[in-house]
């Protein structure tokens, strides 16, 4: 049954590094990965596409309910495809997930990508990243982590991840962005942003990615039997 394969449940808001952490720890455990967040950015993209407005419910339920979508690992990232078209770029902008964080607020349409993400439950295990993994996609996960930094430190890394790929972008600008979205995930009416009961907070404000990964590694130890991970704890 779908409800014995482990889950790692890795939420949090946009910028604290979730995805880095769940490729690094899906690979290390030879685990399944969902980026939930994706979903709802290709959703976006459909609609956008099809020339839906943000606040057409039924349109975007019919967008959601039909994706044809695929994730890919690539050689430093993970390939998202849409109707095998290679999105990975357009759905990484601000502006999409913006846009993504619009289409999520709509409970109809959160309700149509709930069972696609617990499809996603496969032998032999998962790591979902997202911003109710825990909360409401898999609320039997054995492990959940909740990742939090403020968004001073979360707008310093997005500007540095575009300024390396030579893109010009206000720092100011971009806080000023991060904070309005918390607001936004955390105020909606359909599984708002926050951590589990039982989720294990971890702030990653003056953590890199390696002290991240070799905490997040030691939870597992401690919550699931993964061969070779025990000597960990």
């Amino acid at each position: 049954m779908k409800e014995t394969v482990p889950v790692i449940a890795v939420d949090g808001p946009s910028g604290v590094g979730k995805g880095t952490l769940c490729r690094s720890l899906a690979e290390a455990l030879g685990f399944h990965l969902l980026d939930s967040g994706s979903l709802y950015r290709l959703t976006a993209l459909a609609a956008a596409r099809a020339g839906l407005r943000d606040d057409d419910a039924g349109g975007l339920v019919q967008v959601a309910a039909t994706l044809d979508v695929r994730f890919d690992s690539g050689e430093d990232d993970l390939v998202v495809l849409l109707a095998g078209e290679d999105v990975t770029a357009a759905i990484r902008t601000e502006s999409a997930g913006m846009a993504a964080s619009k289409v999520a607020i709509v409970p109809e349409v959160r309700a149509a990508l709930l069972q696609r993400q617990r499809d996603f439950r496969r032998a032999p295990g998962l790591v979902a990243d997202g911003r109710d993994m825990g909360t409401v996609v898999f609320p039997d996960a054995p492990l959940k982590i909740f990742l939090v930094a403020s968004p001073a430190e979360r707008a310093r890394r997005r500007h540095k991840q575009l300024s390396e790929k030579g893109v010009d972008a206000n720092l100011a600008a971009l806080e000023t962005e991060i904070a309005e979205r918390d607001a936004r995930d955390a105020g909606r009416a359909s599984a708002p942003l926050k951590p589990a009961p039982d989720a294990v907070i971890l702030d990653t404000d003056d953590l890199g990615i390696d002290a991240v990964r070799d905490r997040a590694l030691a939870l597992v130890a401690g919550r699931l039997h993964v061969p070779g991970q025990q000597d960990r704890s």
